[in-house]
């Protein structure tokens, strides 16, 4: 007998729609058009991922914001937060991981720095997610503004 996943992925369903397929236990298919697919698409999702994920955090996205104007030493970027230095520098390798600043050894010291380029790479991430959602919403009213093509049916409540 041929399980739901399996189903979904004869009919070419990606896996995120065969666990949907699963968890409502019908086969492929049997409710609907699935809009499961975004437009964008991301060069690299795995940064993508981890680029959002540091910048999801208050303290980060400052410590982005003060090193887009020059390098801090991470002692320096320490004290601005009610935190310890090692929490600071926690946030700071969260970053580095995530590609948005750069870390420069100047003698003893680290400094750290915005990449620009991964700001604006981000940037253009969220304008693709805008544009795809604008277009949603617009064909939304689109669909909401056409004239209802079939009668009310007799003895029926439209409240229902």
């Amino acid at each position: 007998m041929e399980g739901a996943k399996s189903r979904c992925a004869r009919d070419g369903y990606a896996t995120g729609v065969a666990s949907r397929c699963l968890r409502n236990g019908l086969p492929a298919g049997a409710f609907g058009i699935i809009y499961n697919h975004m437009v964008v698409r991301y060069p690299d999702p795995a940064r993508a991922n981890s680029v959002f994920h540091a910048l999801a955090d208050a303290t980060r996205r400052d410590i982005v914001r003060r090193a887009m104007t020059r390098s801090y030493p991470v002692s320096s970027l320490a004290r601005h937060y009610p935190m310890s230095f090692a929490a600071v520098q926690k946030h700071v390798a969260v970053l580095e991981r995530a590609g948005l600043i750069t870390k420069e050894r100047r003698g003893r010291k680290r400094l750290v720095r915005t990449d620009i380029e991964s700001i604006r790479a981000a940037t253009r991430v969220l304008d693709d997610l805008e544009a795809v959602w604008r277009a949603r919403v617009e064909r939304m009213d689109e669909i909401l503004a056409e004239p209802d093509a079939s009668p009310p049916t007799e003895g029926v409540d439209p409240c229902r």
